[in-house]
């Protein structure tokens, strides 16, 4: 494997030996691929029933998913031999790009309208959602715009506000769509590499505090949002209706005890419970594998965002702002999506629509988070790990 040092091409084992490092982090690599097959394995058993009654192959949707998988390794093995200066000066030109396919999205005739969500475009047989490749590229950027406005992001309001500005026309076409679970990752991630890049308290205070009442706003402009809230707060008030998907959820957690029913033996997956292989693979998996099975999955993403956190420090020390903020931010990103789909999935948040990262069924979703990996790795071996470091 080759990386790009400079601008001659160096052999990847080379480079690091060179510079006294080991290639890859291999706690983080070994975590990514960890739940990627987890994911694989669930999926196919989430959909085995579904792929048999409605493509005569129980194995359609994980054979799918493997390509997927694939095409996701092999973006982020492009990425991985990028240098991340090349990201941050064109990190402008991608976020715009990312937008205007968002708004793509919302004209009929281009976007491609499912369960009631324009969130995919076409192309040929393939499909993507532009939400999940912009969930990528906004963290990119600012990561950029904090390395070039670091002292007036830190000391003035309006350094402040103007990735907010960018932020609330994002949110403004993920509502549209409508994809208000992207809008609540999105908001939480920025906010939290804006603090975490020195915004003054009060200041980020009042902007939480104005940002999460405008959130509570939308909550309650729409009914399917505000009926979604009351249900969380009482599933079991109507379960065979408002309540129907968090119910099955929780039988299906409920019958997985401490180690499940077993690999496939799951009853919910079998039409009970819907998007078992997406929004709620989770409850599959706490069936089938039970409680050890959601505690390691859960220490997974656990380890995941600790190394993103770490090769951050790491870069810090190296004196790599840019890397530092894009590790702040992706961990963030990994962190905030699947506490959030295990909080729904076991009744503690609303339901949101969002996936697994890594694990559940998406095609989209899954290369952007491979390649968010890359993104670290990337970053981790431009710190110059060397070999005596944890």
């Amino acid at each position: 494997m080759n990386l790009y040092v400079g601008t001659q091409a160096v052999p990847f084992t080379a480079a690091a030996s060179q510079r006294g490092q080991r290639p890859l982090d291999g706690y983080l690599l070994c975590t990514a691929a960890v739940l990627v097959g987890l994911g694989l394995v669930m999926v196919a058993s989430a959909t085995v029933t579904h792929g048999a009654r409605d493509f005569s192959e129980p194995l359609h949707f994980f054979w799918r998913q493997l390509g997927h998988t694939g095409l996701g390794v092999l973006l982020g093995f492009v990425v991985l031999q990028v240098e991340l200066e090349s990201w941050q000066r064109t990190s402008g030109v991608l976020l715009l790009i990312g937008i205007v396919l968002l708004a793509l999205v919302l004209i009929p005739g281009i976007g491609r309208e499912i369960n009631g969500s324009m969130r995919w475009l076409a192309v040929g047989p393939l499909r993507m959602q532009p939400s999940e490749l912009v969930k990528l590229l906004m963290p990119i950027y600012l990561a950029g715009y904090m390395v070039r406005r670091s002292n007036e992001v830190q000391n003035t309001l309006w350094g402040f506000a103007k990735p907010l500005v960018v932020l609330g026309l994002i949110a403004v076409l993920f509502l549209m769509e409508p994809d208000y679970g992207a809008t609540v990752v999105l908001f939480a991630t920025i906010l939290g590499m804006l603090f975490l890049g020195g915004v003054p308290l009060p200041i980020f205070s009042v902007w939480v505090a104005a940002i999460g009442g405008l959130m509570m706003v939308i909550v309650v402009a729409a009914p399917y949002r505000v009926e979604r809230l009351t249900t969380f707060m009482d599933p079991w008030a109507d379960p065979f209706d408002s309540g129907f998907q968090l119910t099955q959820a929780l039988i299906a957690i409920g019958r997985g005890e401490w180690f499940g029913v077993g690999l496939g033996e799951s009853v919910q997956k079998l039409f009970y419970l819907p998007e078992a292989h997406t929004d709620f693979l989770f409850a599959v998996l706490g069936e089938e594998l039970g409680f050890a099975g959601m505690a390691f999955v859960i220490t997974a993403f656990s380890v995941l965002v600790w190394r993103c956190f770490v090769i951050a420090r790491r870069a810090e020390r190296r004196g790599q702002p840019f890397a530092v903020y894009l590790c702040y931010g992706l961990g963030l990103a990994f962190g905030l999506q699947a506490f959030i789909n295990i909080g729904v999935n076991m009744g503690l948040l609303p339901t949101k629509g969002l996936v697994l990262p890594l694990m559940s069924y998406g095609g989209s979703s899954l290369v952007m988070n491979c390649i968010a990996v890359a993104f670290i790795l990337r970053a981790d071996y431009e710190a110059g790990r060397t070999s005596d470091e944890r």
